[in-house]
């Protein structure tokens, strides 16, 4: 075996950064010949019973062998890891490959040894099990197949860090040693480990930005005015809870307090841990703010100074910078170019942001990539909390700027499992990856609503922005997020009138809406929008303008106990008179027939009625109760209703939003039900079916022989035909046509009725040039076709004529698949022709896909009534045509080198279909980051 350390060269691609399990990072990195020093101090600092554990004797310190055995490795068949903090080493792991007797080996031997020690003062950080997966991931890309690890019997948390990761492993006990035997191919178990490790690590980060118990802020100035002044201004007029620190290297040594906070040229100085520093100096001073705090073992900073990646270049060099320092020290980021971050918990009270005033309290989540657009998220919740639609406040709100470090992403893992969060609202300019983000919308989708409006959907993401490329449209990409459970939105607007709606109101069971009021055009206006956004209203009830607040009490009533009723939308304009209904009245009225049928959404839309709003809305809190909580609904007294001012509403009453116009109103609405019913299936979301013809094998065998020829190819027709065959799918043979004579051969060779079509790239798939003669019923028919195509288009080595067997009459429709390098792999579907491509009519799911997914596809395409016998026609086929899309999504997520299939058209007849053209792109997998270990983004 060789043991030169240059055997492979340094593998970069190895290092990485992790979050661990409280929330700290660390990095990964290859051990190298320069660590030596590293690690005897580390090994000096680990107690005797870790080493004891290592080496099952006492081994009080390293011998240079040892150092040199432990630093030199050919990152093959020897290969060591370590983590660390601030350059030093926290954690190592090392395998040695072995062959079947258990002696040092090379490769083909397929084993080897493994072993960690982690540092004391880091155990339960989750180090080892994040070591365990990069290691793990480093022997399979070597070759190695399997794990072995010796591990004394009283060492249970190292066996805990085998036994829970999830592998497929066997266990054995022999001479006082546990030995533990585990296959390192990922399981959906092992995946699922990995998944929630994640998902508590990430989590915990955000929740120590987001509750600190101290925050330093640096860069205050010792003037009124600036930004630094500005945040420690707003955290200490919130209240914060917590202690609070101002920092500024120019303040004069006897100065002691900053606005009566206790003050400090360096955070060095601060007698006590800092939990969260917010920096607000120039760019150019950052650098030595982030030591600073690093080496005082500040948790995370808020950077709020601006120069960065959205000045150019240079910035953006100066932001990959700022953050490989603060990963370094274990610092998570928020921004820079950051607005800041808002927490309105009691326990909490944090206000470390630009905004001058806290937002109300609530249960509404707020993500906002954009400083500009987080202003205006808080500033229209905010207006409305008096005005449109009443007090509905916000739990935590995060303005992540550039985004070079936290994301939305991470706070997805914070929201997912925050008690004090019921609805998520995100701001995204742009989504890093697309992948991950889906699986974690998903989820969250599952337990609370996530209402997302995307900016920069036509143009290049904000220069701050790491993204990654893609090949698909906006249009592919929402139609994906919103198969992940995501609202999707297009305007702010549109994204606080539904969270607002989501916040308040239950679920709507059903489709079926109850309108009633005092205004009949009102109501028409929203009997027409309900239409429109696919909801199936009733006749609108027009209770006329002498309405008084009793009459709406028992309109309201009688629609919520009506069963076929799922939400109520109330209309309501000013009256003039003596008949006129008090906003306060009104807002009783409606709160108390609300609160009677708590299960039914109940929305008003009104005109200029301010004081209607604020009294419909007034309670204490968004949050929901139990029915064991609720307390009974007020009776409604005509008489005193309007003694009652609006914020003298009672615990817990019935909050109902209210919209100034019945479009917006029903089009929230619209959005809550499309919401429940993805809800609905998601709960049965149906399986991936398999089929007993499908030979998984043979596809793969035919596809490294393809491969082998090179990078990356477009098969041939014959290939193509060989390859989808293995799955099922049989395409329509075509025969090549370079001559009349060779023409005729080919139809005798298929049988008539045949069909002639030209190939050449400006004519394939466009019947309606002229390039298609079909029904040839014999040889005369065909010779005279033959004629006419080449007088019209050309010699035949520029038409590429084909003959094809006629297929059965039906509805041309075209099946696509790709792999996009952010999404992942995706599956298309639409009808042939104008109606995909002019009006882009195509719908998307990600793969795999099941059979219920597959049913909803085909149905979710705007022209989907012409596969369903509109118009009298003969219903097509949509059983075959299901299962064709699951045998093409099998066909891909069996095998990741299928990059590309486009099947067009495929003819779906009343019975059956034939797939007519076809081809398929392989080239080699693309790297799945969502199946390696753990790591932040890369920087």
């Amino acid at each position: 075996m060789q043991t030169s350390p240059d055997r492979h060269e340094y593998p970069a691609h190895w290092e990485a950064d992790v979050v661990l399990r409280d929330g700290g990072t660390a990095r990964v990195r290859p051990i190298t010949v320069d660590d030596a020093e590293r690690l005897v101090s580390f090994y000096e600092q680990v107690s005797d019973e870790s080493k004891y554990y290592r080496f099952f004797a006492p081994y009080p310190r390293l011998s240079a062998k040892d150092v040199h055995r432990f630093t030199h490795h050919d990152f093959v068949d020897r290969v060591g890891l370590a983590a660390t903090v601030g350059g030093e080493f926290i954690a190592t792991v090392r395998y040695d490959r072995i062959g079947p007797d258990g002696t040092p080996a090379s490769a083909p031997a397929d084993e080897a040894e493994v072993a960690f020690l982690v540092q004391d003062a880091h155990q339960g950080r989750g180090v080892a099990s994040a070591l365990l997966e990069h290691i793990a991931a480093v022997a399979r890309e070597r070759g190695i197949r399997r794990f072995a690890a010796e591990v004394l019997p009283a060492n249970t948390k190292m066996i805990k860090v085998f036994t829970d990761a999830g592998y497929t492993q066997k266990r054995s006990f022999e001479d006082g040693v546990v030995r533990l035997e585990f296959d390192l191919e990922p399981t959906d178990r092992s995946l699922a480990v990995q998944y929630a490790r994640e998902h508590r690590a990430e989590a915990r980060s955000v929740q120590r930005l987001l509750a600190p118990g101290s925050v330093a802020v640096i860069g205050a100035g010792r003037t009124p005015g600036g930004v630094g002044r500005s945040v420690l201004g707003n955290i200490r007029d919130a209240g914060f809870t917590g202690r609070l620190y101002a920092v500024n290297r120019a303040l004069p040594e006897e100065r002691k307090e900053l606005d009566g906070v206790p003050a400090h040229r360096s955070v060095r100085d601060i007698d006590g841990p800092v939990d969260l520093a917010v920096v607000a100096v120039p760019a150019e001073q950052v650098p030595e703010v982030v030591a600073e705090c690093g080496e005082h073992g500040v948790q995370g900073l808020v950077v709020v100074s601006a120069g960065y990646a959205e000045s150019g270049p240079e910035g953006r060099e100066r932001q990959r910078a700022l953050v490989r320092q603060a990963r370094t020290y274990g610092m998570r980021i928020i921004g820079p170019n950051a607005f800041g971050i808002i927490n309105t918990s009691p326990r909490v009270r944090l206000n470390a942001s630009l905004a001058p005033e806290v937002p109300r309290p609530g249960r509404i989540g707020l993500f906002a990539q954009s400083g500009a657009i987080g202003v205006a998220l808080l500033s229209r919740l905010h207006r409305r909390g008096g005005g449109v639609t009443g007090v509905t406040g916000v739990s935590t709100f995060v303005s992540s700027g550039n985004r070079a470090d936290v994301s939305g992403n991470d706070v997805l893992q914070y929201w997912y499992e925050d008690p004090d969060t019921d609805v998520v609202l995100m701001y995204l300019e742009s989504i890093g990856n697309p992948r991950k983000f889906t699986r974690l919308a998903r989820r969250t989708a599952a337990a609370k609503p996530l209402v997302v409006v995307q900016g920069a959907r036509h143009g290049a993401a904000p220069q701050g922005h790491a993204v990654r490329a893609t090949r698909l449209p906006h249009a592919t990409v929402s139609a994906l997020l919103r198969q992940a459970g995501v609202i999707r939105v297009d305007t702010i607007t549109e994204l606080v009138d539904a969270g607002l709606l989501l916040a308040r109101q239950p679920l709507p069971a059903g489709p079926r809406v109850a309108i009633l009021g005092n205004s009949e055009s009102l109501g028409l206006l929203t009997y027409d929008a309900c239409l429109a956004e696919g909801l199936r209203p009733h006749p609108p009830q027009d209770l006329t303008t002498a309405a008084s607040a009793e009459d709406f009490h028992a309109a309201l009533s009688r629609a919520l106990a009506d069963d076929r009723c799922d939400a109520v939308v109330v209309t309501a304009i000013p009256a003039v008179g003596e008949g006129s209904v008090a906003d306060a009245a009104l807002a009783q009225a409606l709160r108390s027939a609300a609160a009677a049928a708590p299960a039914k959404p109940v929305l008003v839309v009104h005109v200029e009625l301010g004081g209607l709003a604020e009294a419909l809305s007034a309670a204490a809190s968004t949050a929901p109760q139990s029915e064991a909580d609720r307390p009974a609904p007020p009776a409604f007294d005509p008489a005193s209703a309007t003694a009652r001012p609006p914020a003298e509403a009672p615990e817990g009453a019935h909050l109902i939003p209210a919209y100034p116009a019945a479009e917006r109103a029903v089009r929230a609405l619209g959005q809550a039900f499309a919401y429940a019913r993805w809800r609905r299936d998601a709960a049965d979301p149906g399986k991936v079916p398999e089929y007993d013809d499908i030979d998984v094998k043979g596809a793969a065998a035919l596809i490294d022989g393809l491969l082998a020829r090179g990078q990356g190819l477009t098969l041939g027709t014959d290939a193509t035909c060989d390859l989808l065959g293995h799955y099922g799918v049989h395409v329509h043979r075509a025969l090549p046509a370079p001559t009349a004579d060779a023409a005729a051969q080919a139809a005798r060779a298929l049988g008539y009725p045949v069909a002639l079509k030209a190939t050449a790239p400006h004519l394939r798939h466009r019947a309606d040039l002229g390039g298609v003669r079909l029904d040839l019923a014999d040889e005369e028919q065909l010779r005279r076709s033959y004629a006419e195509l080449t007088e019209l288009f050309g010699a035949p080595d520029e038409l590429r004529p084909v003959v094809q067997r006629m297929a059965p009459r039906g509805v041309d429709v075209v099946v696509r698949a790709v792999i996009d390098p952010a999404a992942g792999a995706v599956l298309s579907f639409g009808l042939a022709g104008a109606a995909s491509q002019l009006l882009g009519d195509t719908a998307h799911r990600l793969i795999p896909v099941t059979d219920r997914e597959a049913s909803s596809l085909v149905r979710s395409i705007r022209t989907a009534p012409l596969l369903f016998g509109w118009r009298g026609s003969a219903p097509a086929d949509t059983g075959a045509l299901e299962e064709l899309l699951l045998r093409v999504s099998r066909l891909v997520d069996d095998h990741p080198e299928v990059v590309a299939v486009t099947l067009e058209p495929v003819v779906v007849a009343a019975h059956g279909l034939s797939v007519l053209g076809a081809s398929v792109r392989l080239a080699p997998p693309p790297a799945r980051d969502d199946l390696g270990p753990r790591t932040l983004p890369a920087y």
